[in-house]
C-alpha cells in the first residue's frame, strides 16, 4: 500500500501538498480528541474514587480549549461546596 502511495506521488508531485495537510488535519483532530477525553471536567474514567469530578474544580481552574475574554485568575466561587 505504500509502495503504491509512493509511486503516485512521484508520477503526480502535485498530490504531495494535499496529503500533507491531509494528514496534519487527521492528526490534529486526534490530539484534540484525545484533549477532550482526559482533559475536560464532564468527562468521568475512575467511577469509584471520584465519581463527580467537575465538583472539585476550583474557579481559577480553566478547563476550556480558548478563552476570548476571560481571566481565570481571578474568577470566584459562586456556589455553596457540597
Amino acid at each position: 500500500m505504500l509502495s503504491t502511495l509512493s509511486k503516485q506521488m512521484k508520477n503526480h508531485p502535485a498530490l504531495i501538498p494535499l496529503a500533507v495537510f491531509i494528514g496534519g488535519g487527521a492528526a490534529m483532530s486526534m490530539m484534540y480528541l484525545a484533549r477532550l477525553a482526559l482533559r475536560n471536567p464532564d468527562v468521568c474514567w475512575d467511577r469509584k474514587n471520584n465519581p463527580e469530578p467537575w465538583n472539585k474544580m476550583a474557579p481559577t481552574d480553566q478547563y476550556k480549549f480558548y478563552a476570548v475574554n476571560i481571566d481565570y485568575s481571578k474568577l470566584k466561587k459562586q456556589g455553596p461546596d457540597f
